[in-house]
């Protein structure tokens, strides 16, 4: 479509002077993008301005023929040794393995259709292989000059704090790891945790209200559960236990992230890259582990938000008055479902969320692999829900036996029991009290979540 690009400045200069439509010697953003959609380059909104920005060194809104060609010759660089990198038996062509093996050296199993995919999109001629002319034709307009980059749009986003933290841990790239980035995100993340469960928190005590209160003789609908918890402490009871809630998400990062690297080492066959399964073991090790060390957290903070006003003067004395009454062993009240929730979260929610981003990528990936923020947002809130909807007869269980001893004189009953009992009593659905709060907090938990993480990335000075 356009002339190719070698070292001559004659190219350049035809190429510059057909996107210079205002004839002013400079190409601006708008220009650019419509030069390059005439020709027939698709681009997104962020796409023309990140060559814009890479390329204008001297700030001046404009693109001057020196800069244009700069940019181009540097980009073309770039282009040449990841195309190097790709091209594994040197033979000066890009095919379907080689493609899947490049992905499988980041950690990420294509499939044979899925290579041939990516290829066809860049293929221009038709041989099913690419050469570094289709190569270059196909990225040179596109500021993504890595595979990392390409890969990194479809990583299931660490944004979405749902208040469940029982999803997969990121991966970080050696990179990243390098740098220190990985502290950052782990802190943003953190961070927007812990705006969004305070933002939602009123739901989550009416969750919590629910799964222990609510049973068919004593039916609470939201609109009185919140006037009753209103009337008995202040606006203020609504936020019972978010303290601890918010509290307890450090530890947790913390200790999933370290121990997700310990369990992919394990996992890992000699040193080799880890499969899909093996990362999903890792995780759900990981989720296990961190869950484990800091469970005693979990039984207070029901606890808490269950109290009464003054009942208990704070987290301290919680705890202090659980050991006298109770000793250690209250601590890990429920531990049982909620660690065999674990499993059927963390799976669904996987499971769906790849299909979902594959059905994606098969239907809309024409022009760039980045699905927007959208999108990404919405298969995440999507499969966390499925993720949820199938373990939360465990967490209903899990949150009743961690209140059994709150509430006086009820006898303690086994995990086992206390399904038999609920399905006698309430039937199938007394499984799922509470999930209308529960759903009703994923959508502001999201977007708390994900504006939160982005400010404090910017703040951190982490660029995408």
């Amino acid at each position: 479509i356009y002339p190719r690009v070698e070292d001559n400045t004659k190219t350049f200069a035809d190429l510059f002077e057909k996107l210079d439509a205002n004839k002013d010697g400079k190409v601006d953003v708008s220009e650019l993008k419509t030069g390059l959609a005439a020709m027939g380059f698709s681009m997104g909104k962020g796409e023309a301005q990140k060559i814009f920005a890479s390329g204008d060194t001297d700030k001046d809104e404009g693109l001057d023929f020196e800069e244009f060609s700069k940019y181009l010759k540097e980009h073309e660089k770039k282009l040449r040794l990841t195309f190097k990198s790709l091209d594994k038996n040197q033979d000066g062509r890009i095919d379907a393995r080689e493609i899947q093996q490049s992905f499988k050296d980041l950690g990420l199993n294509l499939t044979d259709r899925d290579a041939e995919k990516i290829l066809h999109s860049i293929d221009a001629d038709g041989t099913m292989t690419v050469d570094w002319n289709e190569w270059r034709e196909h990225f040179l307009f596109n500021p993504a000059d890595d595979l990392q980059e390409i890969i990194r749009y479809w990583k299931h986003s660490t944004v979405l704090d749902i208040g469940d933290s029982l999803t997969i841990p990121d991966e970080f790239t050696e990179e990243e790891k390098t740098t220190g980035i990985w502290w950052k995100q782990l802190v943003a993340g953190g961070m927007a945790g812990a705006v969004s469960r305070t933002g939602t928190a009123p739901l989550d005590r009416m969750k919590v209200f629910m799964q222990v209160h609510s049973s068919k003789s004593n039916k609470i609908s939201l609109v009185d559960g919140f006037k009753q918890m209103i009337k008995e402490g202040g606006v203020a009871s609504l936020w019972r236990g978010n303290g601890v809630n918010v509290i307890k998400i450090a530890p947790e990062t913390a200790i999933k992230f370290m121990a997700y690297e310990q369990y992919k080492k394990l996992l890992a066959k000699d040193g080799g890259k880890i499969q899909s399964h093996e990362r999903f073991m890792a995780g759900s090790l990981a989720g296990a582990t961190a869950q484990t060390a800091i469970y005693p957290m979990e039984v207070m903070k029901t606890r808490l938000t269950l109290r009464k006003t003054g009942q208990y003067s704070g987290m301290f004395d919680c705890a202090k008055k659980i050991l006298k009454k109770e000793g250690v062993k209250a601590f890990y009240k429920g531990y049982v479902p909620n660690i065999l929730g674990i499993i059927p979260y963390a799976g669904i929610d996987l499971a769906v969320y790849e299909t979902l981003k594959n059905a994606w990528l098969s239907r809309y990936a024409k022009d760039t692999a980045n699905p927007g923020i959208l999108v990404l947002l919405g298969c995440g809130t999507i499969s966390s829900t499925c993720g949820q909807l199938a373990s939360y007869p465990l967490a209903l269980v899990r949150t009743r036996m961690q209140a059994q001893a709150s509430m006086e004189g009820s006898e303690q009953v086994s995990m086992s029991k206390l399904v038999k009992k609920i399905m006698q009593k309430e039937g199938f659905f007394g499984l799922y009290r509470g999930i209308l709060p529960n759903f009703m907090k994923v959508i502001p938990a999201v977007s708390i979540s994900y504006v939160v993480y982005e400010y404090m990335r910017s703040g951190l000075g982490i660029s995408k």
